[in-house]
């Protein structure tokens, strides 16, 4: 049976505002057990920032969390999927671009996210990623 992204994407993700800070996100992140956000300006899909990437790309660096917008931090060069795209080609592009999450979109608007956790509860909730995936987080 051919499955599709919208099958086990998460809808609605959640989305901040270029001008964002990076502690603002972090928080987000943190209340809401978050590895990533989008980040949009108005409808339109501008980059995806991950915890990691607040750490490497603002903080490292000894800057200023509150000042330091996730614009500075985000990735802005996405690899995207539709929806209506059959899962495979979603392990594809990860595959491909050594990526860990890809942004669903309509057009340019996100409607939601696939991460390589939610294939792996899909693909074999057995495995290691696949548990790791439904653990809690460590307090």
């Amino acid at each position: 049976m051919t499955q599709y992204v919208r099958d086990i994407m998460t809808a609605d993700p959640v989305t901040v505002e270029p001008q964002t800070s990076v502690a603002a996100v972090a928080r987000i992140m943190r209340d809401q057990d978050l590895g990533a956000v989008l980040v949009t300006d108005g409808d339109h899909l501008r980059g995806l920032v991950t915890d990691r990437d607040l750490v490497v790309r603002s903080i490292a660096d000894g800057g200023d969390a509150d000042r330091i917008t996730v614009a500075a931090a985000c990735s802005d060069d996405l690899v995207t999927v539709r929806a209506d795209e059959e899962l495979d080609h979603a392990v594809e592009l990860m595959r491909e671009h050594a990526v860990r999450r890809i942004p669903v979109v309509d057009e340019d608007h996100a409607v939601g996210i696939v991460s390589l956790g939610d294939l792996a509860m899909e693909r074999d909730p057995e495995s290691a990623l696949g548990d790791i995936s439904v653990a809690r987080p460590n307090p």
